[in-house]
């Protein structure tokens, strides 16, 4: 599958990423990161991003220092206002564990399926995915017809699951488009995914009903990393989800699929 743009090193990977600011000092404010892991602690289910937390995670300095271990936000409890940081060397690897993953999937000819709730950012990304495994002889995961979630339609574009309201492609953060393909898809005699790539609810949704998945996240969505780190997701990919030039995210892209044997 032919990428878009040349496959950079790490240390050219790892340039682009702070220079694009996908990762170094990335636009999502301390603010909104700390607003979001309280309203997480709370119980607040819209943050839970598909997933079941239980009351395991109730202290928010919890949920900061795991932040700080898997994303690489500011340790720090007493940073309230300002700039944050995501760490790339933490994105690469993580991109590393996802590149493991697509290559099993392609060497199984498992079923996939990618989906995205941030079209406007990361929807090339999981495009150019799901054409390089279905290069590699694994079937697309095809959303069934007539779905339909929180006010819109349930669809897929370029191969990947999206959410549509209104003839537009909607930003959303709710599981419930994803928990719809998984509900209808045995009612179709369709197999469910193999594996899972996505962001937001799709992703979280996904690992909650038991699949392998990957989810892309950014430093406001706690949510995935903490079930990455209970288990329940199997990777998460600390990124800014939306950084102002989408053509930003090719050579991340480009380098994921040479990893996984897939480029």
């Amino acid at each position: 599958m032919p990428t878009l743009t040349a496959v950079p090193s790490r240390s050219e990977l790892l340039e682009h990423l702070l220079r694009s600011r996908i990762a170094g000092r990335v636009a999502t404010p301390r603010e909104n990161n700390l607003s979001h892991y309280r309203e997480l602690a709370n119980g607040n289910r819209h943050f839970w991003l598909g997933l079941e937390l239980g009351d395991r995670w109730t202290d928010e300095q919890d949920v900061l220092a795991v932040m700080a271990e898997r994303c690489g936000v500011d340790e720090d409890p007493e940073h309230r206002q300002g700039q944050d940081t995501i760490d790339p060397v933490l994105t690469l690897a993580a991109l590393d564990r996802t590149a493991a993953l697509l290559r099993k999937a392609a060497a199984d000819r498992r079923p996939v399926l990618t989906a995205t709730g941030h079209p406007g950012g990361l929807l090339d990304v999981h495009a150019q995915v799901a054409a390089a495994l279905r290069a590699a002889g694994c079937e697309l995961v095809r959303v069934p017809l007539g779905l339909t979630a929180d006010g819109g339609v349930v669809t897929q574009v370029a191969g990947v699951a999206v959410h549509e309201r209104g003839a537009t492609l909607w930003h959303t953060h709710s599981p419930a488009p994803m928990a719809e393909i998984l509900r209808a898809l045995p009612r179709e005699g369709q197999e469910l995914p193999g594996l899972v790539i996505a962001d937001h609810g799709w992703a979280g949704c996904a690992a909650q009903a038991g699949i392998e998945a990957v989810g892309f996240a950014d430093s406001n969505d706690p949510a995935l990393f903490l079930g990455e780190a209970e288990g329940t997701l199997s990777v998460c990919v600390p990124l800014d989800d939306h950084v102002v030039n989408p053509r930003s995210y090719e050579p991340m892209t480009a380098y994921l699929l040479d990893a996984a044997g897939l480029a």
